[in-house]
């Protein structure tokens, strides 16, 4: 193992960091959006807004994601009428291609992450609120809502490691982060171990810390988590 070559590398992978988590954090972000709309409409009750979110998230959840982003990528430019319309200086470009595909594709499995938080709510707080005088929007805003996202943390923490690590199939529509680059000096010198290892190692750091960033705001979130404090005696003997 040639450790000059893996700094080397490592100093050659470190700029595609921040498109990897520029890709990773705005489709999270956008798909957040979607997926809470699809939430509700999945939990609507209403027939024509219920079917269409399970379609969609049907879709999305059984077709790879790789697949999701050659249609997108290749595909809909085969169509004039997208060439034509004002959404083709976007759809042209590899980067808003490939934010577009992972915000669809994790707009499906945050929106059932979204709907199994929603549903989690203890139904005796929202009584307690309607007990109060809260309207839906008042409801929703300070009880519903805060206490969904509590409960779906966990799991959409995990969603947000599987979306920077799917960032990594970005680099098949030419977009140069980690893994672009690596393939690109892998080419160049035929020594896929060290540099997937160096790649390897990149994902994990990142994945890491936003491990930790999910761990934090998950123990603020739900203070029953915490450590009680301690009580600290005086001279005198008293609490």
């Amino acid at each position: 193992m040639d450790f000059a070559f893996l700094v080397e590398t490592l100093l050659t992978l470190l700029p595609g960091v921040p498109l990897t988590l520029k890709l990773a954090f705005s489709a999270v972000a956008l798909g957040a959006v979607l997926a809470l709309g699809l939430a509700m409409m999945r939990l609507s009750g209403l027939r024509a807004l219920d079917w269409p979110a399970r379609v969609y998230v049907f879709l999305f959840r059984s077709t790879p994601l790789l697949v999701q982003i050659f249609l997108i990528y290749y595909g809909l430019g085969q169509f004039r009428e997208v060439r034509t319309s004002w959404l083709w200086p976007f759809l042209r470009e590899p980067y808003w291609c490939a934010v577009l595909a992972l915000t669809l594709n994790t707009a499906a499995y945050a929106s059932e992450i979204f709907r199994g938080g929603l549903l989690a709510v203890p139904h005796g707080q929202v009584e307690a609120a309607r007990a109060a005088g809260m309207g839906r929007g008042l409801l929703f805003r300070r009880i519903v809502l805060p206490v969904a996202i509590r409960q779906a943390l966990p799991a959409y923490g995990s969603e947000l490691i599987l979306m920077i690590k799917a960032t990594a199939l970005a680099s098949i529509i030419t977009l140069m982060e980690v893994t672009g680059l690596a393939a690109k000096l892998i080419a160049e010198t035929y020594r896929a171990i060290e540099v997937f290892i160096v790649a390897g190692s990149i994902y994990l750091v990142l994945n890491f810390v936003v491990t930790r960033l999910v761990l934090a705001a998950e123990r603020r979130l739900t203070p029953h988590l915490r450590p009680a404090p301690v009580a600290i005696l005086n001279d005198g003997g008293a609490a």
